[in-house]
């Protein structure tokens, strides 16, 4: 039975892709807890498993083999439409490219996830989020009217509204110059910080990895080193 004050425990896990024929292993046995509110950071080379990694840890992809508990939930037992569903309200993913959608505006990509997810405040609490942001004078303005910061703000208020239990980012400053990226840790950091959510985040920036009080680094699918940061 997983402890509850975890936020992931996993358990030998794994993940092929590709073809019977042709298969390609991304992850080899992964063995992780981490802890409710814990702020960690995954570093590796392109092509170690980051990615996929929080992919099956965020639900986005189903694990080949082994066990995963993600917010109270067994995730190695759930279709995609159960991970879906986990995810709602549960998950939220910050990713380097952004992802808002072209139509809508700042207020309505924020809300958008909680509409899906049956809140009926998802209007006002957009609105309030934006403005924990510093984006209260943008609302009604679309993801082109808004420069590559002011975008990333925008995802990580449609990531922090719902308070999720976890936050993923992939790489969140990764499309950033070197002050907008600080500026963004800054935010991320302090918006989890406020709503007490166990964050993991996938960068390459040792600057970012250094703020985080767990950084794990991977190799060729395997975690090869868990050490303690100096946050």
């Amino acid at each position: 039975m997983t402890s509850p004050s975890l936020a992931i425990s996993a358990r030998n896990l794994t993940l092929t892709l590709g073809s019977n024929a042709a298969p390609v292993t991304i992850l080899r046995g992964i063995d992780l807890d981490v802890q409710r509110g814990e702020v960690v950071a995954l570093l590796g080379p392109s092509g170690s498993g980051k990615s996929s990694l929080m992919a099956v840890l965020s639900g986005l992809e189903r694990a080949s083999g082994g066990s995963l508990t993600v917010a109270g939930a067994d995730f190695t037992s759930l279709d995609e439409d159960g991970l879906a569903a986990a995810r709602r309200g549960r998950i939220g993913i910050v990713l380097q490219a952004f992802h808002l959608l072209p139509t809508m505006t700042a207020a309505e990509n924020v809300a958008t996830p909680m509409e899906l997810a049956g809140m009926a405040d998802a209007a006002p609490r957009a609105i309030a989020e934006l403005q924990a942001v510093g984006l209260g004078h943008r609302t009604g303005h679309y993801p082109t009217q808004l420069s590559g910061g002011e975008q990333q703000r925008v995802a990580i208020a449609r990531a922090t509204a719902p308070r999720p239990d976890l936050i993923f980012a992939d790489e969140p400053t990764g499309n950033l110059d070197a002050a907008t990226g600080d500026e963004i840790v800054d935010l991320l950091l302090a918006r989890r910080a406020e709503t007490g959510a166990t964050l993991l985040v996938i960068t390459h920036d040792a600057r970012l990895a250094a703020r985080c009080e767990r950084v794990l680094t991977m190799a060729d699918g395997v975690i090869v080193s868990d050490t303690r940061g100096a946050a």
